[in-house]
């Protein structure tokens, strides 16, 4: 009986999906390769410096009221970056990412994260416990300017696609708004 339905699936033609798509899997495989091997050495050295940069937020660290903006703004210029260059300073993509921004804002600072945060006035520092939430936001950009890069250089017909630029730049802001978000809560524990 296993046969006969086999055999009736293969007639039908479904036995040629398995194959096509163990051919689409080697395709794909090599097209993965192919986009790795042709990325230039210094994204792979962003990578780690930013990967770097993420694991530290996860530790415990003191920071001082002068430098709680740095790494923030470094971020939402990163992201504003990611859609001035891969969409030009058009109104749709800025609008878009400014959007994703303000939304990000107002969630992060309804959501009130990062908890337990210290100020110290002796020294003017904040006390910040270690959170994988900058990590993944940080990633969540890297990554999205790496696949809006490959997209770009392999010119998918998707980078002219409507829906592609507003959901890039929608979520380039919100990343880049939910990390800012965190600098002004942590301020607002000052308080």
């Amino acid at each position: 009986y296993r046969e006969n339905k086999l055999h009736i699936c293969k007639a039908q033609g479904v036995g040629n999906v398995r194959y096509n798509s163990s051919l689409s899997y080697k395709k794909e495989t090599l097209m993965i390769l192919q986009i790795i091997k042709h990325t230039p050495l210094w994204v792979f050295g962003l990578f780690f410096v930013l990967l770097a940069l993420g694991i530290l937020q996860t530790k415990e660290r003191n920071v001082h009221l002068k430098s709680i903006f740095l790494l923030p703004i470094a971020i939402l210029l990163s992201s504003f970056y990611g859609v001035v260059s891969a969409f030009s300073i058009s109104l749709r993509p800025v609008l878009f990412w400014f959007a994703g921004l303000v939304l990000a804002i107002i969630l992060g600072l309804l959501m009130g994260g990062p908890k337990n945060v210290t100020f110290s006035k002796e020294n003017g520092s904040f006390k910040i416990p270690g959170s994988w939430v900058p990590m993944f936001l940080i990633m969540g950009i890297f990554f999205i300017k790496y696949a809006v890069g490959v997209s770009f250089a392999r010119e998918l017909p998707i980078i002219n696609n409507c829906t592609f630029i507003i959901a890039v730049s929608s979520l380039y802001g919100f990343l880049g708004g939910l990390f800012f978000s965190r600098s002004l809560v942590i301020l607002r524990s000052k308080a």
